[in-house]
């Protein structure tokens, strides 16, 4: 074969090289992404038809770089084809779920980037002349600088009373309310309605509670999705960096009703009074008077120690109180009282709490179970229980308690 010929061909070949070469390193858009096929297998599925547009996908993610701020969608868009899934996985495994538009052309994270975290997104592609492939790009978001934590009720596994509210306290302020609330889903076997309403604890803090309309149906099924990592409290309260869950059960519906005027207690379970107790509530007249209103159980705390001071009474008492069963945070208990035996079912002569015998204390202490409502009357009391002392929420009407939702 002459030199030139040769020469003349290997021109060619090298020109052919470098021009896909050149192609190959093309320098992608910003935020973009770029990949092989899947495979020969789909290569040989997605052969393209003469005449049509196989050019790149170009694929763009949002957000891209090192320490990018959190709280925000993951964002994943396609131009040059579409869109056939997109994965976005943290470093533990556990994935951003999502949807994409009806076009294929984009999706988006339905959870925000949480703090502190590296994603990985995995997208697959089709061009517009079928060919499939595969891209990847990853992202890391900055740390939490203060992270706000939650304490709630009930536990999980637990079985209620029909007055049980489900209570989320916060650590920090909640400035983001109605992003917080957009976070809380509740799912009940029977589509019992309900609402969420913020208020101030006892303890000064934020907090949220979900009640239903009306008591809770004995044997609903409850459960709390708090999806709350990665959504941002406000000023001053930081982020949260975890979810929550709880589920918990419905028991029977038992009410105590407590009549401060008569000095008698009774329990009645579906309908049926149980047993009536003669009790003493608190002395009439001053800060000894016991609250009236709606309170819920909220623990039975056995035998502990009650000392005046703690609730601001000066020196009045300190003893130890078998089968309390506190009623509110400002110190209202159900309990034994052996020492006001003189006054059961005849004077309200306590400290603000309702008294009753040892051997009545011991029975109605193995009856109620936290979540029991105590409906309680009388002339002479301090008022009505507050939203945000223990779980006094069914005192307010219920169009005055969906009010209290951020998102009405």
């Amino acid at each position: 074969m002459p030199r030139t010929r040769v020469l003349a061909h290997a021109r060619v070949r090298a020109a052919v090289v470098a021009a896909a070469t050149a192609a190959l390193l093309a320098p992608l858009a910003a935020c973009s992404l770029s990949g092989s096929a899947d495979g020969p297998d789909a290569r040989a599925d997605n052969k393209v038809k003469p005449g049509a547009d196989d050019g790149p996908v170009e694929v763009t993610v949002t957000p891209t770089g090192e320490r990018v701020p959190a709280g925000r969608p993951v964002r994943v868009t396609a131009a040059g084809g579409t869109l056939t899934s997109v994965t976005v996985t943290d470093a533990e495994g556990h994935e951003l779920a999502g949807k994409a538009a009806s076009d294929g052309r984009s999706w988006v994270s339905d959870r925000k980037a949480a703090p502190g975290a590296a994603y990985t997104v995995t997208a697959a592609t089709k061009t517009e002349g079928g060919t499939a492939k595969s891209t990847k790009a990853a992202f890391t978001t900055a740390p939490a600088d203060k992270v706000n934590k939650v304490d709630w009720r009930p536990g999980a596994a637990s079985t209620v009373g029909v007055a049980q509210p489900i209570s989320l306290v916060f650590d920090n302020p909640v400035r983001n309310k109605a992003e917080v609330e957009k976070q809380l889903r509740i799912t009940t076997s029977n589509d019992t309605e309900g609402s969420w309403g913020w208020l101030t604890d006892w303890s000064g803090r934020d907090r949220v509670d979900w009640r239903p309309k009306e008591y809770w149906k004995p044997g609903t099924k409850v459960t709390l999705d708090a999806e709350l990592n990665g959504t941002d409290s406000g000023a001053a309260g930081g982020w949260f960096v975890r979810d929550y869950e709880t589920t918990f059960t419905i028991g029977a519906r038992q009410i105590v009703k407590v009549d401060l005027d008569s000095h008698r207690l009774k329990l009645v379970r579906d309908g049926e009074t149980v047993r009536r107790i003669p009790v003493s509530g608190g002395t009439p007249g001053g800060d000894k008077r016991s609250w009236r209103g709606t309170a819920v159980l909220m623990a039975k705390e056995g035998t502990i120690n009650m000392n005046s001071e703690t609730v601001n009474l000066g020196d009045a008492y300190n003893k130890m109180v078998d089968y309390s069963m506190r009623l509110t945070w400002s110190g209202m208990y159900a309990h034994a009282a052996p020492w006001n035996a003189r006054y059961f079912g005849n004077s309200n002569q306590s400290s603000g709490c309702i008294g009753m015998s040892d051997a009545n204390a011991a029975w109605f202490y193995g009856q109620v179970r936290p979540g029991d409502p105590f409906e309680i009357t009388g002339k002479d009391t301090k008022g009505v229980v507050a939203p945000g002392n223990g779980f006094g929420a069914w005192n307010v009407s219920w169009t005055e308690w969906q009010r209290k939702s951020a998102l009405r």
